[in-house]
């Protein structure tokens, strides 16, 4: 045997990276995408007050993240077809890093939504590369789906323990602290991405840049509407050019996608009644979780006094459930459909929030604990079960670009839901009742998704195992020459 020979057995013959390796090294990335997003939200009111910004900044400086990311993941994931998942991850993970660093040093209001914008573009990069990684480095559909539950629960504790670790490091190291948190992190998700991820050969094909350019405009106007309109005024000149740049652009973007073949959006996976389902749960699901996060975290702190620390206790029971619930998703996830799953806890989450619209004064914590635990304690079945139901209807070659649509339709409805938690409490007279007004808007986004989650994802699951068996196909006849 030759040196060449040997050395080629040896490898065949090693060991490769364990299941747990290769899901913390996928699973880095999304922690600090979602760390960011709660641990944010903790320290909004000492930011306002440390470098003086407005409800308005401060909606920025939560939705500027979130409009670069949700609106250059569809780009992302073409790139990451084009050139590599892997390759595309780490770059992402090295822009996300640096943004980190520029956050913590930021010396103002506009400095710190510049480098927020830049978060977003790096967390935009590794997120559907993440995913995408995740399938093919799991292709077994059973092991997928358990690993999925898994995934999320290390992402659910990190978000989990985000507000009370926020809290406590503001308290104690300042609000610059929660950014340089992103550098070790980041550093090992680098090196472990290196070390245990295979990579995956890219395509070739070049993305619709000119339609996501579009799609950037439409949503930044979007975002100008919501988050400018209150301050400035909803029929003001800059408001109303928004709303005439948005509608353009959606009406040009929809002209280019019925012309052109490379697509912005791959609108044939839309027919599929579970992939539509999916995507409009995942809007709404974030909408109500992250608008909640994000009025809670100010009223908590302006209305009752709390502090930052304080206030990250009391944020708890709206995501400790989560890591509980994903790995018991891990485990009842091949007994029950997802569609029944998601049903049932986004009912749940509905009726547990619309019973917070008497909020006041006199409100108990312990009876908004109670409330908000119950409201978000199918958080950790619902997250990795449209994700599962997603990735099913996709399948293995429509990955990337399934994960960039889902996690951009999340992220839209995070950056929606945000800054109407902000619109309503600007419109309302006092801390308690825009709270009630928020908690009214968030259940009602839960009951609508339970419905899409039934009328789309249960019946089709129906529909799908009372089909008959598919006949074989005849033998083609022989080619004629």
């Amino acid at each position: 045997m030759t040196a060449a020979e040997l050395g080629q057995a040896q490898t065949k013959a090693r060991p490769g990276p364990s299941s747990a390796l290769k899901i913390i090294a996928l699973a880095t990335g999304f922690v600090m995408a979602t760390l960011d997003v709660t641990i944010v939200n903790v320290a909004g009111a000492t930011v306002q007050e440390k470098l003086g910004v407005s409800l308005a900044q401060l909606t920025w400086i939560v939705d500027g993240y979130i409009l670069t990311f949700a609106s250059l993941l569809m780009l992302a994931g073409g790139i990451a077809n084009r050139v590599g998942a892997k390759t595309v991850y780490m770059w992402g993970m090295g822009v996300f890093l640096t943004a980190s660093l520029a956050c913590a040093l930021a010396p103002n209001a506009g400095v710190l939504i510049a480098a927020r914008f830049l978060q977003g573009a790096g967390a935009a990069l590794f997120m559907p590369s993440s995913l995408s990684l995740l399938v093919f480095a799991f292709p077994e559909k059973r092991q997928r789906t358990r690993m999925l539950g898994l995934w999320s629960a290390i992402v659910a504790t990190s978000s989990g323990f985000g507000p009370t670790l926020g809290g406590l490091m503001v308290n104690t190291l300042g609000w610059q602290s929660i950014f340089l948190l992103n550098l070790p992190l980041g550093a090992v998700g680098i090196y472990m991405t290196y070390r245990f991820i295979q990579p995956t050969a890219g395509n070739g094909v070049r993305p619709a840049f000119a339609g996501h350019a579009i799609w950037i405009v439409m949503l930044a106007a979007l975002s100008f509407a919501l988050i400018e309109g209150p301050h400035i005024g909803w029929a003001k000149t800059p408001t109303l050019a928004s709303y005439v740049v948005m509608v353009a652009a959606a009406l040009l973007l929809v002209a280019r996608e019925r012309r052109s073949e490379n697509l912005v959006m791959p609108w044939s996976l839309f027919r599929r009644p579970a992939f539509a389902g999916a995507n409009m749960v995942g809007f709404l699901f974030n909408f109500a979780i992250f608008g909640s996060m994000f009025m809670l975290g100010l009223y908590f702190q302006h209305a009752r006094g709390a502090s930052p620390f304080r206030a990250g206790l009391e944020l708890i029971p709206i995501t400790i459930f989560s890591p509980v619930a994903n790995v018991v998703y891990s485990k009842i996830s091949a007994r029950f459909a997802n569609g029944p799953l998601l049903t049932t806890f986004l009912l749940l989450a509905g009726v547990a929030s619309l019973s917070m619209v008497s909020i006041s004064d006199a409100t108990p914590y312990w009876f908004l604990a109670v409330a908000l635990g119950v409201a978000n304690i199918g958080a950790g079945v619902i997250s990795p079960g449209m994700t599962a139901t997603m990735m099913d209807a996709a399948g293995p070659a429509h990955a990337n670009v399934a994960g960039s649509v889902l996690n951009a339709n999340r992220q839209i409805g995070s950056l929606v839901g945000i800054a109407t938690m902000g619109v309503l409490l600007n419109a309302t007279s006092s801390w308690n009742r825009g709270a009630a007004v928020c908690f009214l808007a968030i259940g009602l986004a839960y009951l609508v998704a339970a419905l899409c989650a039934w009328r789309l994802i249960t019946r089709g699951d129906r529909k799908e195992t009372a089909a008959p068996e598919a006949a074989p196909a005849p033998a083609a006849a022989p080619a004629r020459v």
